[in-house]
């Protein structure tokens, strides 16, 4: 990484986005000057420049939630740094996993989606059960009823797929995602978790055909 291409401002500093590898959840805003930067790319992890204190400081060198680097990509005039990490714990000093969580504005015409915000939804109808919820009707019935679920769903999109009926298979996948979904909440699987399963497999499938094409 060559650092003299970056454009830091006045005061020496450029701002960092913290950016989640796995989920791509912004997690922080910091900023960075040279030498913070140089420590982040020789060390592997996150270390910024505190501007109220007028310090570095390594994330994490208190707390231990650490923040691996796997890239860091500046923007269109290099004046600005987006930052991939993988965490080891909560990126905000208030103990919530980002920074950002303060809902200022939402369109009403728009119903953000994430598996996140679905498996958050889920572990709550666990947690705090609500009467007439089908989802809490299965965490009442225990694994072996959701089980049993994802069993059916998993025939009925079989069964929509040799069809070659593509609406059809959508909605069933759909379906068979949700009762995944409500199985991991029972079992304490985290997405992400699965998430660096397959990327863990996605870097083994890389290193097998590099091999192969020595």
């Amino acid at each position: 990484m060559d650092i003299n291409n970056l454009k830091f401002d006045e005061k020496g500093l450029i701002p960092a986005i913290v950016q989640d590898y796995y989920t791509k959840e912004v997690l922080t805003l910091a900023y960075m000057n040279r030498e913070s930067l140089e420590i982040t790319v020789k060390e592997g992890y996150t270390c910024f420049f505190s501007r109220s204190r007028q310090e570095l400081w390594r994330k994490g060198e208190t707390s231990g939630n650490t923040q691996k680097v796997v890239s860091i990509t500046s923007d269109c005039d290099r004046d600005a740094l987006v930052v991939e990490v993988i965490k080891n714990g909560p990126a905000c000093h208030t103990g919530a996993e980002s920074c950002f969580f303060n809902g200022e504005y939402a369109a009403e015409d728009v119903t953000p989606f994430s598996y996140k915000g679905l498996y958050e939804m889920l572990a709550g109808r666990k947690s705090n059960p609500k009467e007439g919820s089908y989802t809490s009707y299965l965490f009442e019935k225990g694994m072996d009823k959701i089980l049993k679920k994802v069993g059916e769903e998993s025939t009925e999109v079989i069964i929509a797929g040799a069809k070659g009926d593509r609406a059809e298979t959508i909605y069933e996948v759909a379906d068979l995602a949700y009762h995944l979904m409500v199985m991991m909440v029972e079992q304490g699987i985290k997405p992400e978790e699965i998430t660096a399963e397959l990327a863990g497999r996605h870097v083994i499938d890389r290193k097998v055909k590099q091999e192969r094409m020595k």
